[in-house]
């Protein structure tokens, strides 16, 4: 795969755009006031909820290419999904970490079968099986399967968002994406999260950008190869030098 001028330099963008967005995001976090009753930990808030919410987009992206591939049989719509899949699920399990973390100090304990914590860490075995499915099955049928649960696993999103509101829970309501219209939050923690949720899905975006360009490289690379046989490592056999010593 041969990169042109053009893709070196939206590739350029991007990596500017989202080094740009984290050192704004890491500043303002710094700038923004701890919590009143949690202090110093909650600013685990601005990692834990970009995660989170960047976990959201890359399984929307699945979504979306799991139905192109449905509607257009594109090859590309296939790769995009698995490589949006396999960010997501990177994704998820940041968010189970740092809210370990998190839970630790305010809950007093690392793991609890919480219903938000229960249905995130299922929504991310549920993409994991999906990314495996697109390794064990063949064939146009197999093909369609998995576009098919790449679709249906989107459901476990808004249960995951919703869970707070549906079930008794010791995780906090929404503070992003919540049903009221005023969002319980301080306005200068408000503008630091809203800085580190386009931090993270910049580098989300980033990641399966730089995914895709490596497998487009990999593909063309297997492609050329076997156009032509003699472009793989063919064993060479030494030429004697001439006027090399020897018998005449």
């Amino acid at each position: 795969m041969i990169r042109t001028g053009e893709s070196r330099l939206v590739d350029g963008a991007w990596v500017a755009v989202a080094g740009v967005l984290v050192i704004v995001a890491v500043a303002l976090a710094q700038i923004a006031p701890p919590d009143a009753v949690q202090g110093g930990i909650q600013k685990l808030m601005y990692l834990h909820v970009p995660s989170a919410l960047s976990a959201y987009l890359c399984y929307s992206v699945v979504l979306l290419a799991s139905a192109w591939f449905l509607i257009r049989r594109s090859a590309t719509a296939q790769d995009l999904a698995r490589t949006a899949a396999i960010t997501g699920v990177t994704c998820t399990g940041l968010t189970l970490l740092t809210g370990s973390i998190w839970g630790s100090v305010t809950w007093g304990t690392w793991w609890a079968w919480d219903p938000r914590i229960t249905s995130t860490l299922a929504m991310g075995l549920v993409y994991a099986a999906y990314i495996g499915l697109h390794h064990a099955v063949v064939g146009r049928a197999g093909q369609t399967f998995v576009a098919v649960v790449g679709i249906a696993a989107f459901a476990s999103a808004p249960i995951v968002h919703f869970s707070v509101i549906w079930w008794r829970t010791l995780h906090q309501e929404p503070t992003i994406l919540a049903p009221s219209l005023s969002p319980p939050i301080d306005g200068q923690m408000g503008i630091a999260l809203g800085a580190s949720i386009c931090a993270a899905a910049a580098l989300a975006t980033l990641v399966i950008r730089a995914r895709m360009g490596r497998l487009r490289a990999r593909q063309a690379r297997t492609a050329m190869e076997q156009a032509d046989p003699l472009a793989q490592d063919v064993p060479t056999v030494a030429q004697p030098v001439a006027g090399a010593g020897g018998p005449r």
